[in-house]
C-alpha cells in the first residue's frame, strides 16, 4: 500500500513572473502511438514525462517498439509500420490514463494477435463499452469485465476489420479517435460523426505524418471525419505545445490572486482546446495572447493573466466539450466570482479520475463555498469570503482535484490541507515545483 501525499497550501499568495508548464499529455499520448506504427524515425521534443504518458511509451516497448529517451522531453522512436507490432508477453499497463486505454484499444482491435490492456483501480472503475461497441462493429472481438469496465482483452481479428459510418451518442474525443485509429487497420472508410467539436489532435498528428483525412463540416456543431484504411504513416519530427489543461491552473490562479501578473509561455491553443480561456473571459478575466505561431501543426502563444474581478455566467453549452477536463478548477474560480456560475451539459465529468462534480462540490463545501451539484453540472454561487469547515479536502487520488484544491488556497483564510495527491505526478510531475516558482507556498507531506 503506497504512502499517502497530502499537500498542505498556505493561505494567500500571487502569482507573477515567467513558467512553462511541461507538455501537453493529449499529443505526448498520440506521438508515441502514431510514432510506433509508423515507417521510420520520429523525434519528439517537448515530450510530458508524467506517468500516463510514460505508460503509453512502455506498452510500445513491450510491443517491440525500439524507442530512445525520454531525455529532458527528447524520444526518437523508430516505427514499426501499420503491421510491425509484436504480441506482448504480458498485460499492457495503462496505469491511471483513460486516454491511453481507449486509443490503444482501436489500434489492437485490428492486430492479429491476442493482448490485454490494464490500469489502476480508478481507471478500472471507468466505462469502456463506449468504445467497444462501435469497435465491434467494425468487427473488433474485445471483452471487458462485467459492467463494460476493464480490464479489456483483445482477440487477435481473423480478418482485417472493416470501416464503419458512427455518429457518436455524446461527444469524445478518446472514443472518436479510438475508432479512427482502428479505422487505419480497416478495408474501406471509416467516418466518425461528432455532435459537437470536441480536441482534434488525433486528425492533425495523422495528417502530420502523412496520412489523408477528410474533415467535414455539417452545421454550427457538428463535423464529419473520415479517412480510409491500409494507408502508410510516414516519421516526422513532433514538437510537443506546453498543455493548455496544466496552464489551467495558473490562469484561474492569476485570475484570483491579488496583483497577479502571469505569462505561461508557450502553451497549445488548440481551438479545439481554448473552452477554459473563453469561460474565464466571458466570467471577466483580463487573459491576452502573446507571440502566437503554428508549431508542428499545431497553434501556440504565450498567455499573459493579471488578477481581476470574476463574475458568474451560465456556461454555453458549446464550451463544455471544450473545457472538459479544466472544470474542477473552473468551478474554483466560480467559488470566487461575484454571482451565480451555472453548469449544465457535463455529465462527461461524474466518470472521469474520479465523480469529478461531486468530489469537487465536496471540496467546495470544505472551503464553505455555496456549491450545488446537479445530475450533469453544478450551481455555484460565489463571491463570498471562503469559511473553511473542519477537515481536509480528499481528491479521490484525481489529480486534477488536487491542483484546483491547491489554487483555491489563494482566496483562503486559513491553510488548505489536500489527501490523496500522489497522482499529480500523472500529468503534472512539476507542479509543486511551478506554483512555488509563482508564488504559492506548498508542503508536500508523506505519512
Amino acid at each position: 500500500m503506497s504512502s499517502n501525499v497530502r499537500f498542505v497550501v498556505k493561505h494567500g499568495g500571487r502569482l507573477h513572473g515567467r513558467i512553462r508548464v511541461p507538455g501537453d499529455k493529449s499529443i505526448s499520448h498520440r506521438s508515441i502511438m502514431l510514432g510506433a506504427i509508423a515507417e521510420g524515425t520520429t523525434e519528439v521534443t517537448g515530450f510530458l514525462e508524467g506517468a500516463d504518458s510514460l505508460a503509453t511509451l512502455q506498452a510500445f516497448r513491450d510491443m517491440g517498439v525500439p524507442i530512445e529517451g525520454p531525455d529532458n522531453g527528447h524520444v526518437v522512436i523508430h516505427g514499426v509500420g501499420l503491421r510491425g507490432l509484436k504480441a506482448p508477453g504480458k498485460p499492457l499497463d495503462m496505469g491511471n490514463s483513460g486516454t491511453a486505454m481507449r486509443l490503444m484499444a482501436g489500434i489492437l482491435a485490428g492486430q492479429a494477435f491476442e493482448s490485454e490492456l490494464i490500469g489502476d483501480a480508478s481507471l478500472s472503475k471507468r466505462p469502456m463499452k463506449r468504445v467497444t461497441d462501435p469497435l465491434g462493429q467494425m468487427g473488433a472481438h474485445i471483452e471487458t469485465a462485467p459492467g463494460g469496465t476493464p480490464p479489456l482483452h483483445i482477440h487477435p481479428v481473423g480478418e482485417a476489420l472493416h470501416g464503419i459510418d458512427y455518429t457518436l451518442p455524446m461527444a469524445s474525443a478518446q472514443v472518436k479517435s479510438a475508432i479512427l485509429l482502428a479505422g487505419l487497420y480497416a478495408q474501406g472508410e471509416t467516418c466518425v460523426t461528432e455532435p459537437a467539436p470536441t480536441r482534434d489532435h488525433t486528425e492533425r498528428m495523422l495528417r502530420g505524418f502523412g496520412y489523408e483525412v477528410h474533415t467535414e463540416k455539417l452545421d454550427a456543431m457538428r463535423t464529419r471525419i473520415c479517412l480510409k484504411g491500409g494507408g502508410t504513416l510516414r516519421g516526422t519530427r513532433i514538437d510537443v505545445p506546453s498543455d493548455i489543461s496544466s496552464a489551467a491552473f495558473f490562469m484561474v490562479g492569476a485570475a484570483i490572486a491579488e496583483d497577479a501578473d502571469l505569462v505561461i509561455e508557450h502553451v497549445g491553443i488548440n481551438p479545439t482546446r481554448t473552452g477554459v480561456i473563453d469561460i474565464l473571459k466571458l466570467m471577466g478575466a483580463d487573459i491576452t495572447l502573446e507571440n502566437e505561431q503554428t508549431v508542428g501543426g499545431e497553434p501556440v502563444a504565450d498567455i499573459r493573466v493579471r488578477s481581476s474581478q470574476l463574475k458568474g455566467i451560465e456556461i454555453p453549452p458549446e464550451l463544455v466539450p471544450l473545457a472538459i477536463d479544466e472544470f474542477p478548477v473552473l468551478f474554483v474560480a466560480a467559488a470566487v466570482a461575484e454571482g451565480t456560475t451555472v453548469l449544465r451539459g457535463a455529465e462527461e465529468l461524474r466518470v472521469k479520475e474520479s465523480d469529478r462534480i461531486q468530489v469537487m462540490a465536496d471540496a467546495l463545501h470544505t472551503l464553505g463555498v455555496d456549491a450545488e451539484p446537479t445530475e450533469d453540472g453544478m450551481i455555484i454561487r460565489g463571491g463570498k469570503p471562503f469559511q473553511p469547515q473542519q477537515g481536509v479536502i480528499d481528491s479521490h487520488h484525481d489529480h486534477r482535484i488536487s491542483m484546483a484544491s491547491a489554487i483555491a488556497a489563494l482566496r483562503a483564510p486559513s491553510n488548505v490541507v489536500i489527501d490523496d495527491c500522489a497522482n499529480v505526478a500523472t500529468s503534472f510531475p512539476t507542479f509543486v515545483e511551478l506554483v512555488r516558482q509563482a508564488g504559492l507556498d506548498i508542503e508536500v507531506q508523506h505519512d
